[in-house]
Order: structure tokens, then C-alpha cells, then sequence
């Protein structure tokens, strides 16, 4: 998802940074297929063809995202999608918790899940969703869904409850891992409260593309739209969003957190 054209520069709003490139592996932790490449994709292929890692943990399957498809067949298939999208972008790791589409609970069984992700790959950089109520600052602006709350919210705690070893101690027991408190930033994409931003060139903008148009059941599903010229407003507007608050550089902007 992206944020809405309130977030749009406006006089008087202050300019994006930079984000840290002195990292080297990142975990994106989201609640559902698509997630990523509605705006954060473009940013992993710049990443990626830097030689950094990226791994992608998703909440859930899909499942609930298709009205025409049972849910158990939109499971097999979003996976599928997600899986070959992550590769147009570098990305070879994608993992998922199977919480449940839709209703995802936010609470200590999430918490832990995406902890024991964090203890596994030990990131220097997490990426998460936009955990707010809205896709937008100004009044009225279109609500957030719960399971992006959650998964949001959840992701920010997780961080801190990984990097204690007295918090989900059964993980350092039964499964061997550590604790890692090596997490050193956390970045919401498609917040209204952007800080940073990565500056996004015509290779990895392609990429951010071809990354969207894998989910092809699921678009074709959404939207009575020409698919490729959806894919192409959804991605393309999203990076014209912030490049007024960027040195006029096509971007994808974060809320930054340092940890």
C-alpha cells in the first residue's frame, strides 16, 4: 500500500534524509503478499545490487485477499506470487508464520514469532508496514487495516523483546537461538510521518514493476483496471510522491526509528 496525495510535499514540510546505507543485512516483516511491492520493492533492488541481504518475513498467506478464491487455493497461489516477486528483486528468503488473514491478533504470539525471526537472521536494519490508524496525516484520510497495525506494532515491540534474553527464553532453549540487540534501525514504509528516504534509479524503478506485476491473480481480482497500467501508477506514483522532499530525486520514503 501507499500513502495518500496528503502526503504530498506541502510548504513548510521538512525534507527527507537520506537512509543509512552502513548496513548490511535487513529483515521486512509485513502482514500479507503485495505488501512490499506497493512501494518498499524498488528500494530492496537498489539494496540488493549493493550486495546487501534481504530476507522477507509475511504474517500470513493471503488467503482472505481473493473473494472469487477459496481461501486455501489463494493461499497456494499469493505464496507462489510472493515468492517469484521477492526474486525479480534479489530477494531468495521469504518466509511465513501463517497467522490468519484478516484477524491477525496483535499480542505476545506475534511478538514472539517475528522475535525469533529477528534472533534467526540477526538484521542490522527491520522494515515493517505502517502501523498507524490512517494512510495519511489530514483528517479523514483513508483507514488503516488491522492486520498492517498489528504486524506494525508488533514488529516495533519485537525488535526490543529479541534483543532480551529473559523475554521468550523457550526460543533460546528449545530452538538454540541468542538473543540480538544488533538491530540498529526500524523503518515504516507508507507512513504519513516520513523522515527518510532511498534515492531510486531507472534499473531498480523497472524492478519495483516487474516485482508488482507477479501478483497477477491478486490485481487482476482487485481492480477492473488495465493491470499494467495499475502496476505502473502504484509504483510510479509512489515514487514521484517524496521527490519533492528529496532533491527532487525519485525515492521510497521511510519513517525512520533508530533502535
Amino acid at each position: 500500500m501507499t500513502a495518500t496525495d496528503d502526503s504530498r510535499k506541502k510548504a513548510g514540510e521538512p525534507q527527507c534524509a537520506a537512509m543509512p546505507e552502513d548496513w548490511q543485512r535487513a529483515l521486512a516483516v509485513v502482514a500479507h503478499p503485495d505488501d512490499l511491492e506497493y512501494g518498499v520493492a524498488a528500494a530492496v533492488a537498489e539494496w540488493t545490487a549493493r550486495g546487501k541481504e534481504v530476507v522477507y518475513l509475511l504474517a500470513t498467506r493471503g488467503e482472505a485477499g481473493i473473494d472469487t478464491m477459496d481461501p486455501a487455493e489463494a493461499a497456494r497461489v499469493r505464496e507462489a506470487e510472493e515468492r517469484a516477486s521477492a526474486a525479480v528483486v534479489g530477494v531468495t528468503q521469504v518466509e511465513f508464520l501463517d497467522h490468519r488473514d484478516g484477524v491477525i491478533e496483535e499480542g505476545v504470539a506475534l511478538r514472539r514469532d517475528i522475535a525469533g525471526a529477528v534472533r534467526r537472521h540477526r538484521p542490522d536494519l527491520v522494515v515493517t508496514i505502517n502501523h498507524r490508524e490512517t494512510w495519511g496525516s489530514a483528517p479523514g484520510s483513508p483507514w488503516n487495516t488491522p492486520d498492517h497495525r498489528a504486524v506494525g506494532r508488533a514488529t516495533l515491540d519485537a525488535v526490543g523483546d529479541a534483543g532480551n534474553r529473559w523475554i521468550f527464553t523457550e526460543q533460546l532453549r528449545a530452538e538454540g537461538l541468542e538473543p540480538w540487540d544488533g538491530v540498529r534501525w526500524v523503518a515504516v514504509a507508507a507512513s504519513p510521518a516520513v523522515t527518510h528516504a532511498v534515492p531510486v534509479g531507472p534499473e531498480a524503478a523497472a524492478q519495483g514493476l516487474a516485482s508488482l506485476r507477479e501478483h497477477r491473480a491478486y490485481i487482476t481480482a482487485l481492480t477492473g483496471e488495465d493491470p499494467e497500467a495499475y502496476v505502473r501508477s502504484i509504483v510510479e506514483g509512489g515514487l514521484d510522491m517524496y521527490a519533492p522532499r528529496f532533491a527532487g530525486r525519485r525515492c521510497v520514503a521511510f519513517e525512520l526509528h533508530p533502535c
